[in-house]
């Protein structure tokens, strides 16, 4: 057994089961999905640890556990087709390909988008599409979808975004209104109608374009 192989049964067992994921098909996937591979050379001795890793480009890994808990909480099917907001390089999306049968992952920055492709395409993902587009607008062209994951914290989620949930479909988030300590929230479409709850707390980075509006002054 390698060093990172390790590092990732340790993960698994010292971070994400001690901390309410008990899904085993994503415990599984997060057991097998190499980290390592996705995150700068430099960093790849601290690619476990159980906080954010910069990525470049102001942008984050988000921390392995609220990733778990994230999904998690969107209840991924084996039949879904999976919106995956800010892949960043990919890993979040390698993770969730083991997981449903088709993710559209969408990311604004170009060079990490190619990073991403790049590396899904060695490590064979080969149900997992990586495109160039802005986060905020989500991708309409492949909705609806049956789930939505959004990685990094948003002050809110645009109306646009979720429109593309088809009936039935899950959004998972961490929701920052102020930038803050956010909240993990799940929405759910059932017809026109589209409930939210909290599910649990979490502090990930803001994604770009998500932040907080100023609020107008007089």
């Amino acid at each position: 057994m390698s060093h990172y192989d390790t590092a990732r049964l340790n993960m698994v067992e010292c971070q994400l089961k001690p901390n309410k994921v008990t899904d085993p098909a994503i415990l599984d996937a997060m057991g097998e999905v190499p980290r390592e591979a996705f995150v700068p050379k430099a960093m790849r001795g601290i690619a476990y640890v159980d906080e954010d890793i910069a990525i470049g480009n102001g942008r984050y890994l988000m921390e392995p556990m609220v990733l778990a808990r994230l999904i998690e909480t969107a209840q991924i099917e084996t039949g879904d087709i999976v919106l995956m907001i800010g892949c960043g390089t990919g890993y979040s999306a390698s993770v969730l390909a083991r997981l449903a049968n088709t993710v559209v992952a969408i990311e604004a920055d170009s060079d990490l988008a190619q990073q991403a492709s790049e590396t899904l395409a060695h490590l064979g993902v080969d149900n997992a599409v990586v495109i160039e587009a802005p986060l905020t607008s989500g991708y309409a062209e492949q909705a609806p979808y049956q789930a939505i994951v959004i990685e990094g914290a948003v002050a809110e989620v645009p109306h646009q975004i979720l429109s593309q949930l088809g009936d039935g479909g899950r959004l998972a988030a961490v929701v920052s209104p102020d930038g803050g300590l956010g909240r993990a929230m799940l929405y759910q479409r059932i017809g026109a109608t589209v409930s939210h709850r909290e599910v649990f707390d979490a502090s990930v980075p803001l994604l770009p374009g998500f932040e907080p509006v100023p609020a107008f002054v007089f």
